[in-house]
């Protein structure tokens, strides 16, 4: 009887060598490990989901988190911006201002200028007028000057006679051809003059020579009283030989003198102004 046969089992190189796999675990194990590792997979999942949504819902926090260097820069940008364009407006108005400074001199000194053309103008018509009015008010004394010589010449035989050769209606023709002159200290003719040189001016028309000054001149003639004086007395304020002021009695109480800057050369009443005393020179 053959020996069965038996079947042989190849068996690999490393059989023989122990493996290092663990042991598999019971069921119940693996069981507990499952549920705890569900657990933990659906924690993840669920701390996932909420991290997912959490990073949905915290993306603009990151940008907010980013925002403040950028909002720095932003506004820096923008403060700078807002400062040039607020010198810009400066300068702009401060441009304006000046051309309206400007414009306004301009206008003002084209004002100016008008006026003083206008006040030249004006002052140059006024000049031309005064000047017209003297030559006109000159030709008219002339011409009663003329008169008054021709109607004293006419009525020297009813006057005193001059003992030196002159008449007191020449003296008084000339002194009323003289009224409305200036008076000025020291003048003798012949439009203005002081009370001595009118005095002696009028008298030389006769001939008769008399000191320049009232001191002297009140003094060079025959002394009268007051109350009998004659037409062409010489009449003295102050004390005979100072005398400080003259004139030339013309009757009916009146007086001719050159009396002060403010009258000029005028006919005035002596019982306004009594003298002191007098002198007769013709």
């Amino acid at each position: 009887m053959e020996d069965p046969l038996v079947p042989l089992v190849l068996m690999s190189h490393t059989a023989h060598i122990r493996s290092h796999r663990k042991p598999r675990r019971s069921n119940s194990k693996l069981a507990v490990r499952a549920g705890v590792a569900g657990g933990v997979l659906s924690t993840l999942a669920v701390a996932g989901a909420s991290g997912s949504a959490s990073a949905a819902d915290a993306e603009p926090v990151t940008q907010t988190l980013e925002l403040p260097a950028l909002t720095a820069d932003i506004s820096a940008q923008v403060a700078q911006s807002a400062a040039a364009t607020q010198q810009a407006a400066a300068d702009y108005q401060l441009r304006a201002e000046r051309d309206a400074a400007a414009a306004k001199a301009a206008r003002q000194a084209e004002k100016d200028l008008a006026e003083a053309k206008a006040k030249a103008e004006a002052k140059k018509k006024a000049e031309a007028k005064a000047e017209r009015e003297a030559a006109e008010q000159a030709a008219s004394r002339s011409a009663e000057r003329t008169t008054l010589t021709t109607t004293a010449t006419a009525a020297a035989s009813d006057t005193v006679a001059a003992p030196a050769g002159g008449s007191v209606g020449t003296v008084i023709a000339f002194l009323k051809a003289q009224v409305g002159d200036a008076y000025v200290m020291g003048g003798t003719g012949p439009n203005s003059w002081d009370c001595s040189g009118l005095v002696q001016a009028a008298f030389r028309q006769v001939g008769v020579d008399l000191p320049r000054v009232s001191g002297a001149q009140s003094t060079a003639g025959t002394p009268v009283s007051l109350s009998n004086l004659q037409v062409g007395d010489i009449l003295y304020w102050g004390s005979a030989g100072s005398a400080y002021h003259v004139g030339v009695y013309i009757g009916n109480g009146q007086y001719l003198d050159a009396a002060n800057p403010s009258k000029g050369v005028v006919i005035q009443d002596l019982s306004g102004y009594p003298a002191t005393g007098a002198v007769r020179v013709l």
